[in-house]
Parts: C-alpha cells; sequence; structure tokens
C-alpha cells in the first residue's frame, strides 16, 4: 500500500475539517436569517389584516389617520436592537442575544406591515420572489467563487454609505429623480454585499469550532446580517416595481 506524506495527509484533513465546519457554519447562519423572515412576515401580514392590529399602529380618533406611539417605536427601534447586538455581543449570552434577534425581527415585521396597506398583495409577493431568486443567485456566486471579494465589498460598503447620506439629502429634497437614482443603486449595493457578505461569513466560519458558543452568536449575527442584505434589497426593488393600491 502506498504510503502518503504526513504533511500532505495533516493538511488535507484540516482543509476537511476547516471545510466541514464552514458549512456547517453557513447552515445555521441560513437557518436564523430564514426564522428573521419568517417572523417578520407573519407579524406584517398579521397587524395589516387584523383591524384590532392595526389599531395600535394607525389611530382614526381624530377624524383623520395618525400614526400612534408604537408604530414610530416600531419604525425606529429596530436601529436601537441592532446596535445593541454589535456593540454587546461579547457581553451579551447567547440566549439573551437570540431574544433580541427574535424581537427585532418583530418589530421589524410590525413596521414593514406598512408595505401591505401601500402596495397591492400580489406586487408584494412577485417583489418578493424576484428578490428571494436574486439573492439566492448572489448567495451561490459568493459562497462557490474562489475570487477574493474584500475589495469589492469595501466598494460596496462605501455605496452604502452615500445610498443613506443621499437618502437623508433626499428627505428634505423630495427629489423624484434622486430617488430613482437611490432605489437603483440601492439594488446593485445590496446584491453585491449578498456576495461578499456570504462569502466572508464562509471564510468565518472555517476558523470556528462548529458547537462553540462564539460561534453559535456568529452564526446568529451572519443571520442578522444577511437578513439585512435580504430586507434592503427587497424594499429597493419593491420602490422602483411595486403597484401602489
Amino acid at each position: 500500500m502506498e504510503l502518503k506524506d504526513p504533511d500532505y495527509v495533516y493538511k488535507n484533513v484540516i482543509q476537511l475539517t476547516d471545510q466541514d465546519a464552514s458549512r456547517k457554519f453557513i447552515a445555521n447562519v441560513f437557518l436564523w436569517m430564514f426564522v428573521a423572515l419568517g417572523i417578520s412576515a407573519f407579524c406584517a401580514f398579521a397587524f395589516a389584516n387584523t383591524p384590532s392590529l392595526l389599531s395600535l399602529l394607525i389611530s382614526t380618533e381624530s377624524g383623520q389617520a395618525a400614526l400612534t406611539p408604537l408604530a414610530y417605536v416600531a419604525m425606529f427601534s429596530p436601529l436601537a436592537f441592532v446596535l445593541l447586538m454589535r456593540f454587546g455581543l461579547n457581553r451579551i449570552s447567547y440566549p439573551v442575544l437570540a431574544l433580541l434577534f427574535v424581537a427585532y425581527a418583530a418589530l421589524t415585521g410590525v413596521s414593514l406591515s406598512f408595505i401591505l396597506l401601500i402596495y397591492t398583495s400580489a406586487s408584494v409577493f412577485g417583489v418578493f420572489a424576484i428578490s428571494a431568486l436574486v439573492f439566492g443567485v448572489m448567495a451561490v456566486a459568493g459562497y462557490t467563487t474562489n475570487i477574493d471579494l474584500t475589495n469589492f465589498g469595501s466598494i460596496m460598503i462605501m455605496l452604502l454609505v452615500g445610498i443613506v447620506v443621499a437618502s437623508l439629502v433626499n428627505f428634505f429634497m423630495h427629489s423624484s429623480a434622486l430617488y430613482y437614482i437611490i432605489s437603483y443603486v440601492g439594488i446593485a449595493v445590496f446584491t453585491g454585499l449578498t456576495a461578499y457578505d456570504v462569502q466572508k461569513l464562509k471564510n468565518i466560519g472555517a476558523g470556528l469550532e462548529y458547537g462553540d458558543a462564539s460561534a453559535k452568536k456568529m452564526a446568529l449575527m451572519g443571520g442578522l446580517t444577511l437578513y439585512l442584505d435580504f430586507i434592503n434589497l427587497f424594499l429597493m426593488i419593491l420602490r422602483l416595481f411595486g403597484r401602489r393600491r
């Protein structure tokens, strides 16, 4: 029987172990992402289609529709949850982090219920299907490509900062031209970020010990990252192609 070089065997065993750890880590990342999407979809549908729940967001007591304090909490508190999870990652236990993630997904779903009031259901479902297809293709591309996307990701992040600044400016300008530019650039940015983030998470997973507490936390935060990529891609496409009621 032919004997293998010990260094060759050692390197290949390590490589296979890293690949296996990376696959399990990515599977957990996508599991958390799908859990968050499911919670958000359920909350959005429930609040948009249940009058008693919708009344918690929109008040008509004065004869005109007005947002309630809960509506403002639902729209602005998710950012606080994201910041808390990111900056408190090392100090927060895994169960608490998971609870915060579920609460974040639920509040985001409540805020997204307004979409079902503005756009037709068929339009929302159609855009969701398109977003899922684009996201899936780019996720596979990011996972399978051998090209290092680090520099590409840096460019996408810089463009993302530009989108945020342009959106704040357009909040006061109300320019329809800038609105469309932001939407088109946003679609390109979140499409690119999907591939970049999946590759980054794949590399992170290869260096973690599966089942370790830190690996569980990183998988949850990875799910949050991909969830944000998908939601923002969905919203950008909806801004352009959604049919309003």
